[in-house]
């Protein structure tokens, strides 16, 4: 089939990568979001969120006319949903947003076309999206749906949208073939067949892998903490060994996958995920951890000059060098220090404010804190040099990006 025109639900940090690609390749690309200001902002040629490339990607396709916002979907040969999936209370699944998507699909969609869920999903969602459709009266024989997850690294989506894997399950045996053959149009990576439902766990097994190793490394570093153990040190040492990789510990987990998904597994398996859940609950405690850590030195910093502690949390983000706040534990870390009666100081290099926080400049954080805590490596911070009588707190490892850089 000739596929000319694709709309894109979800004008994110996927989306908006995703319809901008394929704007440049050529395609007619329709991209919808429920924010006007984001909308308006796309159409300016412009983004909203950071992501390196991406502005002359999106730039290059709105000029061309080949990608145009709005928060209205439209008729399309492929329909590309890439909404939020965050969970509710009690860390369960919300696919609301998917849901809601999909009812704005049912007056465009048509026979032959083909419905695409990006978006990370707990096992089943793609036939859920098939069985909306059909309760908002669609005729869905022949519609082609099929889940093909996203698995790029936020600071190289650009690059990876390209040449990364990429797992393409249907609900269909044509619709897995159709919707492979779209894929392979501008995917240089392997683009590999399947079902929907092993293409959805799939992704939840990717990131649950990463979820249990990242909770042996933070439970090393706490292990560490406790023995009087250099973990940075100890993990080189062990990272010696042929078969051994630990990866490196941090404040906690972030980010819309990492930390989102290994819950969706957790909650279908009612009860039998026991290494994944207990992972999830290391990666958490962590966090907390780190807060106990801070709130000690602040208060060692009181009694030892009788005012309270000024606190600089260095990074916001989930991860080195991007915006992207969701599921932070940094964000979190700093918010908790706040509501505990801590002056902090908050600094993101990549955004300009935050409701809930004092957002300064790295350099202003440094000079005026008096316990320094450095919470995502972000590049601003390679250079800095911590003198005494400060106290520096480093719970993400600079060292390693301070090497690369010289």
């Amino acid at each position: 089939m000739e596929i000319k025109k694709i709309c894109v639900i979800g004008l994110g940090y996927i989306g908006l990568p995703t319809a901008s690609l394929l704007a440049n390749r050529g395609y007619q690309v329709h991209g919808v979001d429920v924010v006007q200001e984001t909308v308006d902002i796309i159409n300016q040629g412009k983004i909203h969120i950071v992501e390196p490339d991406l502005d002359t990607f999106v730039q290059s396709a709105v000029n061309s006319g080949k990608l145009v916002a709005s928060t209205v979907a439209a008729e399309a040969d492929v329909f590309i949903v890439a909404v939020p999936t965050p969970f509710k209370d009690n860390h369960v699944p919300n696919i609301d947003y998917i849901v809601s998507a999909t009812k704005g699909l049912a007056p465009f969609v048509k026979e032959g076309n083909i419905v695409i869920l990006e978006s990370t999903s707990p096992v089943g969602t793609t036939d859920i999206m098939e069985q909306t459709l059909k309760d908002e009266g669609v005729d869905t024989t022949h519609i082609h749906f099929a889940h093909c997850p996203e698995r790029v690294l936020p600071g190289k989506i650009m690059h990876e949208l390209v040449t990364n894997d990429r797992i393409v399950g249907g609900t269909t045996e044509v619709a897995t073939r159709l919707t492979a053959e779209f894929y392979r149009h501008f995917v240089t990576g392997a683009v590999l067949e399947t079902d929907a439902r092993t293409a959805e766990m799939a992704k939840l097994t990717e990131n649950s892998f990463r979820d249990v190793n990242i909770a042996f490394a933070n439970e090393l570093s706490m292990l560490s903490g406790k023995f009087g153990i250099d973990v940075w040190e100890l993990i080189d040492l062990a990272n010696r060994h042929p078969r051994v990789n630990i990866l490196q510990p941090g404040c906690g987990v972030g980010g819309h996958c990492i930390a989102v998904d290994p819950w969706f597994i957790v909650d279908a398996a009612k009860g039998d995920a026991k290494i994944i859940k207990t992972a999830r609950e290391v990666n958490d405690y962590k966090t907390e951890w780190v807060i106990e850590k801070v709130k000690n030195a602040a208060l060692e910093f009181e009694k030892a000059n009788g005012k309270k502690a000024k606190v600089a949390c260095m990074g916001l983000a989930f991860k080195p060098d991007i915006d992207d706040l969701r599921e932070s534990p940094a964000l979190y870390i700093a918010q908790r220090l706040k509501a505990e009666d801590l002056e902090v100081l908050a600094v993101e290099p990549n955004i300009k404010s935050h409701p809930d926080l004092n957002v300064v400049e790295y350099q202003e954080a440094v000079a005026a804190a008096d316990i320094v805590v450095f919470l995502v490596a972000h590049k601003e911070f390679l250079d800095l040099d911590v003198q005494a009588p400060k106290v520096e707190l480093s719970f993400c490892k600079l060292e390693d990006r301070r090497k690369e850089k010289r």
